[in-house]
């Protein structure tokens, strides 16, 4: 069956996400952020309620961690761990600004009794780790690194794929690659090096590539499940294409959390049970 004519269909999903109380944007660690731009806290407050009120109307359950003072950037909950098959690999922060959000994250896991790894090399969680049916995805190049595919790898006992960055606007994978579906993804062609690119065309040869425009909108920073796919609000032409293979595309507006240089799936760490 086509990607054009395959049946959708929705699967519950079970997230994290922290809200945005003390976002500011104080530093810069990414080409997104400028500190001499103002934050309205409170937009960024509404902005992220109403990402987590749609993601209940879709039937799915909502955790929250409690926000930290002085961790302006822990409401990427993405970046705070990777979940597969029930069991947490931690996320370690190649900046030092965002150090204190891996452990505070792997302690919210620990106390409701998960099994997890404190890992001992770079990675920022779901920020650079994307788990399809088959493979978890990784990107390196900016962030995490390639001893923590290795790490990953041997903890969750899946193959991991190395897709190496290279465009600094797309510092992780997640905002150049979004999974849609077990075995469907959409990405970025032009943030991946050559051999990253042949990687993904072989095994998605159908993918959803987006645009540039739509990529610089942070479209592919995005969530699905399986057929609701929450992207940015102005990634109308990857909103067109997911459309005609029977998604159902819904734009989100979390402008004032893209000025840390995160947006949708930054956002929201799904928490993956044993299967």
């Amino acid at each position: 069956m086509s990607a054009t004519t395959r049946t959708r269909t929705p699967g519950p999903r079970h997230y994290l996400m922290c809200r945005p109380t003390h976002f500011d944007v104080t530093y810069a660690i990414n080409p997104w952020m400028d500190p001499a731009k103002p934050v309205d806290t409170g937009l960024a407050v509404a902005q992220w309620e109403s990402l987590r009120d749609l993601y209940l109307s879709l039937g799915h359950t909502v955790e929250f961690i409690e926000p930290v003072p002085g961790l302006p950037d822990m409401v990427y909950a993405a970046n705070g761990a990777t979940v597969v098959d029930g069991k947490v690999l931690g996320a370690r922060f190649r900046n030092a600004e965002r150090a204190a959000e891996g452990p505070a994250y792997l302690d919210w896991f620990r106390d409701r009794g998960f099994e997890v790894h404190d890992p001992a090399h770079i990675n920022e969680g779901e920020g650079d780790f994307l788990v399809t049916g088959r493979y978890v995805l990784a990107g390196h190049g900016f962030r995490s690194s390639r001893d923590g595919h290795a790490e990953a790898q041997e903890f969750f006992g899946r193959p991991v794929i190395g897709l190496e960055l290279t465009d600094p606007a797309y510092y992780h994978l997640d905002t150049a690659l979004a999974v849609l579906d077990d075995d469907e993804v959409m990405y970025n062609p032009a943030a991946f090096a050559p051999g990253s690119r042949a990687v993904l065309e072989r095994l998605f040869p159908g993918a959803v590539l987006a645009t540039p425009r739509d990529a610089a909108v942070f479209g592919l920073n995005a969530v699905s499940d399986g057929y609701h796919v929450v992207l940015p609000e102005a990634a109308t032409g990857l909103a067109g294409q997911l459309r005609a293979r029977g998604f159902h595309p819904i734009g989100a507006g979390l402008t004032e959390l893209l000025k840390g240089g995160g947006s949708v799936k930054c956002c929201t760490l799904e928490l993956r049970g044993p299967r």
